[in-house]
């Protein structure tokens, strides 16, 4: 996490991944109301972009777009039901485990945003490691 969302590709030391790139996000105004990355849950990069399931994943958040904490909970949430989803290969049947496995991070993920927006010093927190998933 982080208050820019430029820092994703930086920490990666990437120029492009998964569609979006270094460049243009640079070029985009990040505040509060926009950003060219809000929130972003995918695989770690990888050279040769041979993605499996599986593979470790990352959950990016842009700390500037976290306004309240309805905002930043929504947004948190958000992502983790990206995740939550591939976690379960898509099977709507699991419709309660998908929710529920989302939710339960997203209220460990709230609490490393609020700490981070509390403290604040940083451009780079030290990412965290929750279940596997990397924040």
């Amino acid at each position: 996490m982080s208050y820019n969302p430029c820092d994703i590709f930086t920490y990666y030391n990437v120029v492009e991944m998964h569609g979006l790139n270094l460049v243009d996000c640079m070029k985009h105004k990040n505040n509060t109301q926009q950003a060219y990355i809000a929130g972003w849950c995918n695989y770690i990069p990888k050279p040769k972009k041979d993605y499996k399931e599986g593979d470790p994943k990352f959950l990016f958040i842009n700390l500037s777009r976290c306004g309240d904490d309805i905002e930043a909970f929504g947004l948190i949430m958000h992502e983790l039901m990206h995740q939550s989803f591939d976690i379960y290969n898509e099977d709507i049947s699991k419709e309660e485990d998908i929710i529920t496995w989302a939710e339960e991070e997203a209220y460990k993920v709230f609490k490393l945003v609020k700490k981070a927006k509390k403290d604040s010093t940083s451009s780079h927190p030290s990412p965290k490691s929750i279940n596997g998933m990397h924040y």
